[in-house]
């Protein structure tokens, strides 16, 4: 894309190929544990974060992504050029500018920022993710850390964003975090790609994705973290932009993109095959059990953006 931003969004399939990775889960934990103790950096007074431990991940997350990064990172859509023209002229991005991308995952969104110009910190705690994310990404600098405890530099930052990862963080430890590390007036963007499978087929896969969603993700809903945020006095109003993508892909893309759910990747292998066996009778029935068909998965992309408030 380089520091070109074209002027219209288009559609289309968001398919990049890398290679599988797979890390113990003792070793997720244990790096996890270590960023639960970690003492906060100098500086924290500005942000006042909690000092007891950080809570830990479900092991559905840290098991389930840890064997589904590769999936994650070959069939998870990327972001439409609508969603990084905004960011980057709303925060005016570019040479001297400092991102911080927290939550980066394989880089979906990572990648799109280092196109900009501006320096680019991808803050991401699973090794699975991070090693996939240095293969597609080396302009990025990655830090293995926790969006709670980012161990960044006090006012290192003009811009800390958030795609599609916002939920698995305690939300009040994670803005006191951003306040620490935000210079004055720095911004914040969480984005979110939600999926809009249309009619029957995308009721009967909701369906079959809630059969197997464990009670534990109840509590890491979309809602709580926007109601922190907004009740914030540190960050000015929430603001919404909207735009709208979409994915094609075969049969074989559509079984490997529900892979990346991190539960479904989380399951017992036999489940797993329980699961994929009942996702393809879906999809067989509504494409005819043609191999060629292609699925067509809309997106309702949203970016909710604020800045940090001036001190008083």
């Amino acid at each position: 894309m380089g520091n070109h931003l074209p002027n219209r969004s288009k559609e289309g399939d968001v398919c990049v190929r890398a290679g599988d990775e797979w890390w113990g889960v003792q070793a997720i934990l244990c790096i996890t544990a270590v960023t639960m103790l970690m003492p906060p950096p100098r500086g924290h007074s500005l942000g006042q974060p909690p000092r007891t431990p950080l809570r830990q991940l479900p092991v559905e997350v840290t098991r389930g992504f840890t064997r589904g990064s590769g999936h994650y990172e070959r069939t998870r859509p990327g972001y439409p050029p609508a969603a990084l023209r905004f960011v980057h002229q709303k925060f005016h991005l570019g040479p001297g500018r400092h991102v911080v991308d927290v939550g980066a995952g394989t880089g979906k969104w990572t990648r799109e920022l280092v196109t900009t110009g501006a320096e680019v910190t991808a803050v991401e705690p699973l090794p699975a993710m991070r090693r996939i994310l240095r293969q597609q990404v080396p302009g990025a600098r990655v830090v293995a850390a926790r969006g709670e405890a980012t161990g960044l530099p006090t006012r290192s930052t003009d811009l800390i964003t958030l795609a599609q990862s916002f939920h698995w963080l305690d939300a009040e430890r994670a803005l006191a975090e951003f306040r620490r590390i935000l210079r004055p007036g720095g911004g914040l963007a969480v984005l979110y790609n939600h999926r809009d499978e249309p009619g029957a087929r995308g009721s009967e896969v909701r369906a079959l994705l809630a059969e197997y969603q464990p009670d534990s993700y109840r509590a890491y809903g979309e809602g709580a973290w926007k109601r922190t945020l907004e009740r914030s006095p540190f960050y000015s109003d929430l603001q919404i932009f909207r735009y709208r993508h979409s994915q094609l892909l075969t049969r074989e893309e559509m079984l490997e993109r529900y892979q990346s759910v991190s539960f479904i990747s989380a399951l017992s292998p036999s489940r797993r095959d329980q699961f994929l066996e009942r996702l393809a009778t879906i999809l067989d029935d509504f494409s005819g059990r043609s191999r060629t068909h292609r699925f067509r998965i809309p997106y309702r992309g949203a970016i909710y953006w604020c800045r940090l408030r001036p001190e008083s």
